[in-house]
């Protein structure tokens, strides 16, 4: 099991650009590598959290990518992330659910069949480039769901369904495990499936987890957060499947109160 049945906030979806960037306070972060453009934003509140104990808080992320030409941009295939080992998702009350049964589901009978394994929602959004065609562009619902855990490694799962040009659920699984690496305490692996066939990229997603639940009485969050030393951290990876590879750092302010 991990140290006290938490995990560390390792939903934070990843930066990417060429070099380390820093990102302070809750402004955008937007990089160019070729004729890639990314932008990222995200951020806990409240900002004022105990030195020593973590506390609720919710997390808002929002990412966009876009090329500076106007084409197609090209898939996003893997994310890497270390998460600051001051900020913790606990999901040990939260019932658990199998990828199998949001496969082939749209996003409301996903959200039927594990509604109380529900951690966060938001919105997703592809764009699908085949030969010859104009783009077609397509908004869903964005879902993140409790897998559980086994062995030492948590799974979340993330889900969307793109109705066009076929009907077809896209469900990413997120991998987390323990680290020891300095600031980080956790180490977060997504591998995104091909969406229509690999003619599919995201461009968008914004998302929100503040799931609470009752626990021998009492009312607790998922997400809790300490600010021993003024601010929270965090470091991704990204792959593409042109082969870029990318990685950032941000930087999130906190105001640390006894």
């Amino acid at each position: 099991m991990l140290s006290n049945r938490k995990i560390a906030l390792a939903v934070l979806l990843p930066l990417a650009t060429l070099v380390v960037g820093v990102a302070a306070a809750e402004k955008p972060v937007t990089v160019v590598v070729g004729n890639l453009r990314l932008a990222f934003n995200g951020g806990l509140t409240p900002k004022a959290l105990p030195r020593t104990r973590p506390v609720p808080v919710t997390f808002s992320g929002s990412g966009l990518i876009t090329t500076t030409d106007g084409s197609h941009p090209p898939a996003l295939e893997e994310f890497i992330l270390e998460t600051d080992r001051n900020a913790f998702l606990d999901i040990s009350g939260v019932p658990t659910c199998r990828a199998a049964r949001l496969q082939a589901q749209d996003s409301a009978h996903a959200r039927a069949a594990c509604h109380r394994s529900i951690i966060g929602t938001g919105t997703g959004k592809v764009e699908i480039a085949f030969p010859e065609q104009a783009p077609i562009r397509a908004t869903s619902p964005l879902t993140i769901f409790n897998g559980g855990e086994r062995g030492g490694v948590a799974t979340l799962y993330v889900h969307i369904y793109v109705s066009v040009p076929a009907p077809a659920a896209v469900v990413t699984t997120v991998r987390i495990s323990r680290i020891h690496h300095g600031r980080y305490g956790l180490r977060s692996v997504a591998v995104v499936p091909r969406i229509a066939g690999g003619s599919g990229s995201a461009t968008f997603f914004s998302f929100t987890i503040n799931r609470s639940l009752d626990v021998d009485g009492k009312r607790l969050s998922v997400l809790r957060a300490r600010c021993p030393d003024g601010h929270l951290q965090a470091h991704g990876a990204v792959r593409f499947s042109n082969s870029v590879r990318a990685a950032a750092d941000v930087l999130r302010r906190c105001v640390g109160r006894p």
